[in-house]
């Protein structure tokens, strides 16, 4: 595999305006979030630009940039559209689409979304974590993948994704981190499709996939990132955030 990073990034955002931007200790998230993609060391990393402001911040940074039509649907869209310009050859036979306000994810954790596509059958990998409370559960909010790992596995196929508590019964129940990784061809694919019945019913991309005939595949993970959509979350993620031997 030959992977490349994308982060997607635009400034509408009703909850947290102006959301990549947000500093945390001096810098702006999007940054952060370039320098968790280059920490991984995956493949080179750029950030698909919504807005001039953005790409004004990543390049100050020492990072690539490339603007992309603010009005794209979704960050998939805008990952494909930068693409175009960053590696017209088609070069890079898996991209990954890391979702600009993931600030707390590990590197670690980040280079795991693409170890699913050592399978040839899979299409796009992507990431869980364990439900731990029935509160979390029945939050339309967090994403449940339904999704069985056999024992030992850390890695399975997802049949369905929903904002509904699934699968019923007992065992563990899974929260979907939304961080892909796409064969090049399956994300071409993708975007060509229009929006699926699924799709809009649950307000969740990836039904399209799987709609489609796609095959997504789950890597568990014990712990993960949360996305900053608040200035609640926001607070919290400079609170985690803080380099160590500053005051909290």
């Amino acid at each position: 595999m030959n992977p490349i990073v994308v982060i997607p990034a635009r400034l509408a955002s009703t909850r947290l305006p102006n959301k990549p931007l947000a500093d945390i200790h001096g810098k702006p998230m999007i940054v952060h979030m370039l320098e968790l993609g280059l920490e991984a060391n995956i493949g080179p990393v750029a950030v698909a630009c919504g807005d001039p402001e953005i790409a004004d911040a990543v390049r100050k940074a020492g990072g690539r940039a490339v603007l992309t039509d603010p009005n794209l649907p979704s960050g998939s869209d805008r990952v494909h559209a930068a693409l175009a310009e960053l590696d017209p050859d088609g070069l890079h036979d898996v991209v990954v689409n890391l979702q600009g306000d993931f600030p707390t994810l590990e590197a670690a954790q980040l280079r795991l979304v693409v170890t699913p596509l050592a399978e040839p059958s899979i299409d796009i990998g992507t990431l869980v974590v364990p439900i731990h409370s029935e509160e979390e559960a029945n939050t339309a909010s967090f994403v449940k993948a339904a999704v069985a790992f056999p024992d030992g596995a850390t890695i399975a196929p997802a049949l369905y994704f929903s904002r509904t508590p699934i699968p019923w019964g007992d065992g563990p129940r899974w929260h979907h981190v939304g961080i892909y990784a796409y064969r090049r061809a399956a994300l071409d694919r993708y975007v060509a499709l229009p929006p699926s019945p699924l799709e809009k019913r649950e307000s969740l991309e990836q039904l399209r996939a799987l709609e489609a005939g796609m095959r997504i595949a789950c890597v568990r993970m014990d712990y993960g990132p949360f996305g900053v959509d608040t200035p609640a979350d926001l607070e919290r993620a400079r609170q985690i955030l803080t380099p160590k031997g500053t005051p909290a």
